[in-house]
């Protein structure tokens, strides 16, 4: 009986796909899953398989397309390493000037624009895949290596799916990390995607997804993480650094728990909750806002002022809570000139609750500004009288004692 465990390796000396993994993996990689659905036909007994890339470098030109369940593509190490760094320094005398582990570069020459499309018609949905400890490598920005422009994305789930898990993989030098459309119990852990255009994009709606021990950090183009029409989302314990335009950004998501996430910043924003968003919970949250200390991007912005607010709020019924900001920003660094910055913003929405937050700076600020379009809503334990700014009647407020 032959196994459903592959390695990549092996199937080029097996002489079943027209390249080696090592010049095109992504052709091995189809060349394994059509092995896969040529077995496996029996709709009641359909275990999928694994696919082993062992630590190394490789080549992917063509688009990875998966349209089978039940199907882990596994490496051993997700060898990240910061390109950004390489391409800004001098290089001489490095020890290592390129990701390593199970290392993927995405090349492709097929005009695709993903180096893994997950994507199927008919019913149920896919399911049960994962990815893991891989390395999906963009290379190179062009001419500009500091734009995050490439047109390159990691993993695209282009239809609805069930239970996948990307797990400890590493992302550099894509435009667009890890897209999800139509996730459903979703969990996405332990990986490092950064200096990408944006890191986690869940698109179209999703519920019950998982975001969790990550270590993130977008360009000044998009969103280090985005959601929308997402119900049941968990953003918790991870590591979100500069520079994307939003550390978390939420359009119109409902009951999601944003908690013990540590989100440092170099630009005005850092949670922003878009559009009709309710019932979510920011809690526990140690928030970060500095200025931009490294040379190549001093004066890059994210094209914000600082009285949008760290966190902003549109939408009813949400909760801000336990959360602990520091804003430390040169006076003459403050945009608009001569303005003062605010930390948590209620633009517009019914029912929301700000307490107990701590907040230090080294400037005057308004730790809570409440909009005119803002009603019942109720204000404690964040700031001083003077650091609270109303522009509605319809409140409670309690000053920090």
């Amino acid at each position: 009986m032959q196994s459903n465990v592959y390695d990549v390796t092996d199937w080029r000396t097996s002489r079943r796909a027209p390249v080696d993994a090592t010049h095109d993996i992504g052709a091995v990689i189809n060349s394994i899953i059509a092995d896969v659905k040529t077995r496996q036909t029996n709709p009641e007994d359909k275990p999928g398989a694994v696919i082993y890339i062992p630590p190394g470098t490789y080549s992917l030109k063509t688009r990875v397309v998966v349209d089978i369940s039940n199907l882990t593509i596994r490496g051993s190490g997700h060898g990240f390493a910061s390109l950004s760094i390489r391409y800004n320094s001098d290089t001489t005398g490095w020890h290592e000037l390129n990701p390593g582990g199970s290392r993927i570069k995405v090349e492709n020459t097929d005009g695709a624009s993903e180096a893994f499309l997950v994507s199927r018609g008919g019913q149920p949905r896919l399911g049960a895949i994962a990815f893991e400890n891989v390395c999906l490598d963009g290379v190179s920005f062009g001419v500009n290596q500091n734009s995050y422009r490439n047109g390159k994305v990691g993993i695209r789930f282009a239809t609805d799916n069930d239970s996948v898990r990307v797990r400890g993989v590493g992302m550099v030098y894509l435009e667009r990390g890890l897209v999800v459309q139509g996730a459903d119990a979703l969990d996405v852990s332990g990986n490092f995607i950064a200096e990408c255009g944006n890191g986690i994009e869940l698109l179209g709606g999703s519920q019950a997804t998982t975001i969790r021990g990550n270590h993130i950090g977008a360009g000044p183009v998009g969103f280090s993480i985005f959601a929308e029409n997402s119900n049941g989302l968990l953003i918790t314990g991870n590591n979100v650094f500069p520079r994307g335009i939003d550390s978390i950004h939420l359009k119109n998501c409902f009951r999601t728990n944003i908690s013990a996430n540590r989100l440092h910043s170099f630009y005005p924003g850092s949670i922003t909750l878009e559009g009709s968003c309710k019932e979510n919970l920011i809690s526990s949250n140690m928030f970060e806002r500095q200025v931009e200390s490294y040379g190549p991007f001093i004066g890059v912005g994210n094209g914000l002022t600082d009285d949008v607010g760290v966190v902003q709020i549109n939408g009813d019924g949400n909760t801000v809570t336990a959360n602990h900001v520091t804003l430390i920003i040169p006076p003459e660094q403050v945009a608009p000139a001569g303005g003062i910055p605010a930390i948590f913003r209620v633009v517009q929405g019914d029912q929301n609750v700000i307490g107990a937050n701590h907040v230090i700076s080294n400037l005057d600020v308004r730790t809570v500004v409440l909009e005119a379009g803002t009603t019942n809503s109720h204000v404690y334990d964040s700031g001083t009288e003077a650091q609270f700014h109303a522009l509605s009647t319809s409140y409670g407020f309690r000053a920090t004692p």
